[in-house]
């Protein structure tokens, strides 16, 4: 017997066709004048549910801002929607793929530059102003003055 046929979670046919409409749509209400009309929702459902599946992959899964890099995508996938040319590729899925990567990888870098300013103020402005220093408290000043220190030496 045949293995059923995986199902996917975002149709391409289904996906091209509502793009080719939207973009039909986007035309007509510019030869009329009109303001640029709103994304469907099932275009819509398909850049969440790209963007979601992404962040489930192993390089994305351990982050805390995962909402974040799921709402980069989303937007970012509306943003660049017009760019999207049914004459040159078919396969939707695969562009708008690509724009959820790269803005993951866009809001990883990002979150990873405001670390780093986090770490140089609180080395700058010494860890005695941001901690107190009595009874236990004094080893997490020293576990967090070593990891700054760490992180600064990188």
């Amino acid at each position: 017997m045949k293995p059923a046929k995986k199902q996917h979670y975002v149709n391409n046919q289904d996906f091209l066709a509502a793009i080719i409409e939207y973009k039909q749509k986007v035309n007509i209400a510019k030869e009329k004048g009109l303001p640029k009309p709103r994304v469907n929702n099932y275009i819509g459902g398909c850049f969440l549910k790209i963007a979601t599946h992404l962040s489930y992959r192993p390089n994305f899964i351990n982050y805390m801002y995962k909402d974040d890099m799921v709402c980069d995508g989303i937007e970012n996938c509306i943003q660049y929607i017009d760019n999207f040319d049914p004459e040159k590729s078919k396969n939707p899925f695969a562009y708008f793929t690509q724009i959820v990567y790269y803005a993951f990888l866009r809001r990883i870098a990002k979150e990873k530059k405001q670390l780093e300013i986090k770490d140089k103020i609180l080395e700058k402005s010494g860890y005695e102003h941001v901690f107190s220093v009595d009874g236990d408290v004094d080893t997490g000043y020293n576990q967090i003055k070593s990891r700054v220190e760490m992180n600064s030496k990188r």
